[in-house]
């Protein structure tokens, strides 16, 4: 396809798309698109048919150019962004193919190999040690290898931020050497530019063995981590990274994400390189127990059925329009199609807070900070809510105030044991609270400053709370 013919196209599809949506058959058929094909070519003239859902036909031309070089290939996503530009309509891929060729878009090729652009495996060093004879007192120093995967989340002039799990990056048995359990050498590879390290004849001053990665390495550093969430943000230069690929991005990330939507997994499987695999949510949010530093904790999770192996933990979860819905992280062992991603909101809310800390130039700031507003919540009334014109349903329930502490940024908002939370209010703008996680998701958003409120329902009636502005002390670092 050439990019005479991307505008050919655009004239022609237009207009027919706006006719077949507004105007059916008495038995409400519609007919649509179904194919635009060169069919033949002439000297420098092609000529093309589209055909439609009745079997009906039309005919175009299109000239290349003097010397039939001039139209250059163009792709189905070029077409999609010059419409956007046209029409300036914010529509995601997946809807403009089933709005303007009734379409469905099932063979995800197109969004896979854009999502390849974003997509790492990393390596990480550890200097650990082996003891053996008896009583053990013989020791070998060696360097612990491990591998994962990563996605780029943000790209400014200076710095690439990327984000893997929190259990890429750290090592409950580094030695005391190693500068403490997180990875003392973070190295990366981008798809399509990847190798191995190799182990060295030599070692460092120390005595440990050296590994050497290659030209296509990326040496990165650790910006922040949150162990209660599994989440690690490491960065490198950006120059570093277009040096090695021009085309490096990041991530698109997705507006939800819902039971039943393709997820597509991209990551290091089981160390041999960047691979891609595909299923469904089968859960969009369920609790596991997870131990990625030593401690066991609940974590918030996404359930998928999509196959992910030892490697893939911290690569990207990405729909059918390769938006990102989440970060791959655990998967259960005695069954493939059980496996976990950290949720969307739980990546940006955690994310953008490691980042924000990170450029905010105060030394004594990094990592993820959050505030307790001092109360306890009851949930009841629990249900699924399905929207029809969306065609997509979320769970809902009733969220009731326990307890509220005293002194509390909650009493000094003037909420009280009873009240119905309905939305949170961040700098005048509503965050409806349909389940009660939602409420300790927005408190990774806080930053010093924002002004916060609550509206409840009390006594039948929709009231909002007196504003809070968050001050520095109200934030706290969490683990």
């Amino acid at each position: 396809m050439n990019k005479y013919l991307l505008y050919a196209i655009l004239v022609i599809i237009i207009p027919c798309c706006i006719l077949f949506a507004s105007c059916s058959s008495s038995s409400d058929n519609q007919v649509y698109i179904t194919s635009i094909e060169k069919s033949s070519s002439s000297g420098l003239d092609d000529i093309y048919t589209i055909t439609y859902s009745d079997g009906s036909v039309d005919y175009f031309t299109i000239s290349n150019g003097q010397d039939g070089q001039d139209g250059q290939d163009v792709s189905i996503n070029e077409i999609y962004e010059l419409y956007k530009s046209i029409y300036g309509q914010d529509l995601s891929f997946a809807d403009f193919l089933d709005k303007y060729l009734d379409y469905k878009y099932t063979d995800n090729t197109v969004a896979i190999n854009e999502s390849l652009q974003s997509c790492l495996k990393v390596y990480t060093e550890y200097k650990t040690s082996t003891s053996y004879g008896w009583p053990m007192t013989n020791v070998v120093k060696g360097i612990t290898v491990e591998s994962g995967s990563a996605i780029i989340y943000a790209m400014d002039e200076d710095y690439t931020y990327v984000v893997t799990n929190y259990h890429v990056v750290y090592n409950e048995n580094a030695n005391a050497d190693n500068g403490g359990h997180f990875a003392y050498k973070i190295m990366g590879y981008l798809y399509g530019s990847e190798s191995e390290p190799e182990q060295q004849d030599t070692t460092d001053t120390s005595g440990y063995p050296i590994y050497e990665y290659g030209d296509y390495a990326i040496q990165f550093e650790l910006v922040g981590a949150s162990a209660s969430t599994d989440l690690a943000v490491i960065k490198a230069k950006t120059s570093d990274i277009l040096k090695i690929n021009g085309n490096a991005k990041a991530v698109t990330l997705a507006d939800n994400y819902y039971v039943g939507e393709t997820a597509i997994a991209i990551g290091n499987t089981e160390g041999e390189g960047i691979s891609v695999s595909q299923g469904v949510v089968s859960v969009d949010n369920e609790y596991i127990s997870l131990s990625v530093d030593g401690t066991t904790r609940l974590h918030r999770s996404m359930r998928i059925d999509t196959a992910v192996y030892n490697g893939n933990s911290g690569g990207g979860l990405f729909n059918s329009s390769g938006d990102l819905i989440g970060i791959v992280n655990a998967g259960d062992k005695t069954d493939q199609n059980i496996n976990y991603a950290i949720p969307l909101d739980i990546v940006t809310n955690v994310v953008d807070s490691i980042i924000y800390y990170d450029r905010d130039g105060v030394d004594s700031t990094n990592g993820v900070y959050t505030l307790s507003f001092g109360i306890t919540v009851d949930t009841t009334n629990s249900k699924y809510v399905y929207d029809s014109e969306t065609g997509y349903g979320e769970i809902v329930e009733t969220i009731s105030i326990n307890t509220v502490n005293d002194n509390s940024i909650a009493s000094q908002m003037g909420l009280q044991a009873g009240d119905v939370i309905v939305s949170l209010v961040i700098n005048g703008e509503v965050k409806n609270i349909n389940q009660s996680f939602e409420i300790t998701d927005y408190t990774y958003t806080f930053r010093q400053g924002d002004n916060i409120s609550f509206i409840v329902l009390r006594d039948g009636e929709q009231i909002e709370m007196q504003g809070y502005i968050v001050n520095a002390s109200d934030l706290q670092n969490v683990e």
